[in-house]
């Protein structure tokens, strides 16, 4: 039988068997709508709020600060268009990266459709924001700054506590995609200075369909959903109880499990250093600067999707990229944002590491990856 190795945590994680015992109950036995003002109901409601804070206490935030929501992609939402839309009087002007998930990318999009100007900043060939290209950006008209924490494909951890200082400075909100840094490495909203931060539940082991959006108090955002007044007036739909009580165990557990991280990065340091030994492969990403979990690499002359499916029938999960848009044909604009040429971004290779990898899984992914990048080289016209 063939050995089996997932390495595409950065896409999502199995749910933690911890986490789906505290969430079982809410499903058949304690269904009530929390809004409802009878037992069940009220044993609902509690279990929300025991989870809000829960989810707060990962990031070093205060339980009335955290609105739940469906996912990352809707807290990153919530954020940008929420500023945008009530701030518009005050101004147009929004600053992000070139690297940023889609699910910021397309809402910076979509707003200058609405009249709002975006200033895309560029990053150096290791990914990284420089905070003064941040301050140089700014306008009297600027009214958001969205920098993510850690790029989802390069592993890059960004220098928010500098952005997070100027941003204060100048008196503008900042925002950050926490999605792959929360419960990964320590996140403390104070540090960073950020005034809003989404997070998403199947990242850190919980289940999907649930994330978070830290909302600092003082700042204010226009809801996108409407409808019964849930989280405060800006997040209206019946709460998603077994999720976010799934999501509040996965924090706490995340919070108790960070030491793991000097692991993780030593599994990382060896998967790199052996995948390296390969001729013609480099690494992408900040050496240093880098998620703990995270190995994207790139090998000349062969194509990452070849390489996905080969390892696929290895036992090997891995990606080329962002989970969210792994399916299409297009380089990706992380790697092409660093300078990399089409070709060079077709042939790289996402490895991310999760709690249940060991040492073993390193090897062994070292020892099938040369086979496969020979025999692709072999018969790829890039080779020639």
């Amino acid at each position: 039988m063939t050995r089996q190795v997932y390495m595409d945590h950065s896409a999502t994680t199995p749910v933690d068997s911890l986490v789906v015992e505290a969430m079982l109950p809410y499903f058949s036995e304690n269904f009530g709508n929390p809004s409802s003002l009878y037992t069940i109901g009220r044993q609902a409601r509690r279990a929300i709020e025991e989870s809000r804070q829960k989810v707060a206490d990962l990031i070093g935030a205060k339980k009335e600060e955290i609105i739940f929501t469906g996912s990352g992609t809707e807290s990153d939402n919530l954020a940008i268009k929420g500023i945008a839309y009530r701030n518009r009087k005050k101004g147009d002007h929004i600053i992000t990266s070139s690297i940023e998930h889609h699910a910021v990318l397309h809402t910076c999009k979509y707003l200058e459709t609405q009249g709002f100007k975006v200033t895309y900043l560029p990053v150096d060939k290791e990914g990284l924001v420089n905070p003064k290209d941040v301050e140089k950006a700014i306008t009297p008209q600027t009214i958001l700054i969205t920098i993510m924490h850690a790029n989802n494909e390069l592993g890059t951890v960004q220098p928010i506590e500098e952005i997070g200082k100027i941003a204060k400075e100048k008196n503008i909100p900042l925002h950050t995609d926490a999605v792959q840094t929360a419960g990964k490495i320590p996140v403390n909203v104070d540090t960073l200075g950020v005034s809003l931060l989404s997070i998403s539940a199947h990242k850190i082991y919980g289940p999907k369909g649930v994330g978070a959006l830290y909302l600092r108090k003082g700042t204010f955002v226009e809801p996108q959903l409407h409808g019964g007044g849930h989280e405060r007036n800006l997040r209206s739909s019946t709460e998603n109880v077994p999720g976010i009580v799934g999501f509040g165990k996965a924090c706490e557990l995340a919070k108790g499990r960070l030491p793991d991280e000097e692991r993780l990065a030593g599994l990382r340091d060896r998967l790199i250093k052996g995948i390296l030994e390969i001729k013609d492969s480099y690494l992408n990403g900040h050496p240093v600067k880098r998620l703990p979990n995270n190995v994207n690499v790139r090998f000349s002359f062969i194509e990452g999707e070849s390489m996905i499916l080969n390892l696929d029938m290895k036992g090997v999960a891995a990606s080329t990229g962002s989970a969210c848009s792994s399916t299409s044909l297009e380089p990706s604009h992380v790697l092409m944002a660093i300078g990399l040429k089409p070709e060079e971004a077709h042939g790289s290779l996402r490895l991310t590491l999760g709690r249940g990898n060991t040492q073993e899984d390193v090897d062994y992914v070292v020892s099938v990856l040369p086979e496969i990048v020979n025999k692709l080289r072999m018969i790829s016209p890039l080779a020639r």
